[in-house]
């Protein structure tokens, strides 16, 4: 009989030390489950977070683009009337100096306003129609 209790209170005891284990067990595999969960949660967040800053870098440098060209279109417009006010400008200064000159003021006067020097006749021919 004493090996009987013996034998009860040893299989009483190795199912405890099962159940301790079996629990121990159980309690490592959920934490490893919940860090795995962590972990993929964490590793979703850095990857929305990734997508996130990287739409926003694509889209400053498409912006930035959009905005260079156009400067650019604007830069070729502004140089193109830079250079019409320049040549116009070049066609003032020689006309200024033409009208320096006394006997382009003179030619201008006899053409324009029909004058003449001393010993000139001025004849004036009526314009034809066949052009």
């Amino acid at each position: 009989m004493e090996n009987r209790q013996r034998n009860t209170s040893v299989e009483k005891q190795i199912p405890s030390i099962n159940a301790d284990y079996v629990r121990s067990v159980e309690r490592q595999d959920k934490k490893s489950r919940a860090k795995k969960v962590r972990l993929y949660r964490r590793l979703a967040v850095f990857t929305v977070m990734s997508i996130m800053v990287i739409s926003f870098l694509v889209s400053q440098l498409v912006l930035s683009n959009n905005a260079l060209d156009q400067k650019i279109e604007q830069k070729e417009k502004v140089v193109e009337e830079l250079a019409k006010i320049q040549e116009e400008q070049e066609m003032l200064s020689l006309k200024i100096s033409k009208l320096n000159d006394d006997e382009y003021i003179g030619k201008l006067l006899r053409k324009d306003y029909f004058l003449s020097e001393e010993g000139e006749i001025i004849f004036s021919l009526p314009e034809s129609d066949d052009k």
